[in-house]
């Protein structure tokens, strides 16, 4: 499998575009950890901090498949680049206010949610014009997904370096100033300037017309509230443990757990379908979740963190090919940002949520949310599976195919899968 993702990182644009989505999106993967931080060094308490953070989420949650049909639409860099700038203005605004006036500090945080640009379902709807194969595309979902999960491990670490060498404050403009150069490298690249969509059948649901697609949302709404959940949860627990630097440890230790699984996940050539294994996953997802309710000391917390995080990268590395199998043509972004967007939704719910659950019960009772939430998303997925069994969509490989006119035309996605 290494050899196979120096591949990948050898063609041509594939490496420049992997970084640049991923610095972009800076912003939105640390926004909850930076917000409570913020909040709670204004003098907010958890239930504020919760509630700003999920009203990103919920901007962004909107924000997503608007902008992602509009790529669909329009192409990359007159949406993406706009998108990044619009969403760093606003949350600077949110930076440079704070929590007072209240209602200007929702709006600037909603703003930037809602203009948050959808890099990651572009991302996954470049790889088959810059990839020349079915299997290089399977890989580069299993590497996208754990090199999401680096960032994911090293985001709450810089987010905590920024507020150690300066503020809490400093922490979100850095932060979001490195998301519109982020945005800024992938739109300038010949592959996302030359990418159209596929001819799309004019339907006002686009993508949310695939009964499969609708199951695969309704179950990663709850593994977000999961991963939310201990965002919050995880604050507390610090606060009696170390402080910051503990509750940056916590959090990178998820995305460290993560990468640690999709790197195992990726390693080997899986067969059968996809949807049959998703469910496997939940499952142990799920039961991963539970030892955090023991909350023993700081060091052996982060073990605990990091075995949650374990099966977060293989879940969405088979959910990728899920979508690509299901989504209805000339919906490619448009079907990945759902994907974003239910998964933020939940996040945000999962922060509202833990928020008056910690502080009524305590840190243990925040840490009893995740094993639940991962217990519905398994059970949506086991009482669906017949419409999940069922792909119609026509697939990024086959997509990208009519739009280079120079390439053969592709088979869509197999159930012997490389995810």
């Amino acid at each position: 499998m290494a050899a196979g993702y120096l591949e990948i990182l050898r063609a041509r644009h594939a490496a420049r575009l992997l970084a640049g989505t991923l610095v972009g999106r800076l912003p939105s993967a640390t926004a909850a950890i930076a917000i409570v931080l913020f909040v709670r060094s204004q003098g907010g308490s958890y239930t504020l901090a919760g509630a700003l953070a999920a009203v990103y989420g919920v901007a962004n949650a909107v924000g997503q498949p608007l902008l992602g049909r509009l790529v669909d639409l329009r192409g990359q860099p007159r949406v993406q680049l706009p998108a990044a700038v619009a969403a760093a203005l606003a949350m600077a605004v949110f930076a440079l206010t704070g929590t007072d006036p209240l209602p200007l500090a929702y709006v600037s945080v909603a703003a930037s949610g809602l203009f948050t640009p959808p890099l990651e379902g572009g991302l996954r709807a470049l790889w088959p014009s810059v990839l020349r194969r079915e299997d290089q595309v399977h890989t580069a979902y299993a590497m996208d997904a754990v090199a999401q999960e680096v960032m994911f491990a090293v985001g709450p670490l810089l987010v905590t370096l920024c507020t150690s060498l300066w503020s809490e404050r400093a922490a979100l403009l850095v932060i979001n100033a490195l998301g519109v150069l982020g945005a800024l490298t992938v739109v300038l690249s010949p592959p996302s300037r030359a990418w159209r969509s596929a001819p799309r059948e004019a339907h006002w649901l686009g993508a949310l017309r695939s009964p499969g697609l609708l199951v695969l949302l309704g179950a990663f709404l709850f593994v977000g509230i999961a991963l939310g959940s201990i965002t919050v949860a995880a604050v507390p627990y610090a606060d009696d443990h170390g402080g910051d630097v503990v509750y940056g440890w916590l959090m990178a230790a998820v995305g460290i757990g993560a990468l640690v699984g999709g790197v195992a996940y990726g390693a080997r050539r899986w067969v059968g379908v996809p949807e049959r294994r998703l469910r496997v996953l939940v499952a142990f997802l799920a039961v991963c979740y539970l030892p955090l309710m023991l909350m023993p000391g700081a060091v052996a917390m982060v073990g605990l963190t990091a075995l949650a995080g374990v099966f977060l990268a293989p879940v969405l590395a088979c959910a990728f090919v899920i979508i690509d199998r299901h989504a209805p043509r000339g919906t490619v972004t448009e079907a990945f940002s759902w994907l974003v967007t239910t998964f933020t939704v939940g996040h945000s719910l999962g922060t509202a949520v833990a928020g008056p659950v910690v502080e009524a019960g305590g840190a243990q009772w925040g840490f009893a949310v995740p094993g639940a939430a991962g217990a519905v998303a398994l059970v949506v997925l086991l009482a669906t599976g017949r419409v999940l069994a069922l792909p119609v969509g026509s697939g990024v490989v086959a997509a990208s195919s009519e739009n280079d006119p120079n390439r053969a035309a592709e088979p869509r996605f197999s159930s012997g899968d490389r995810a």
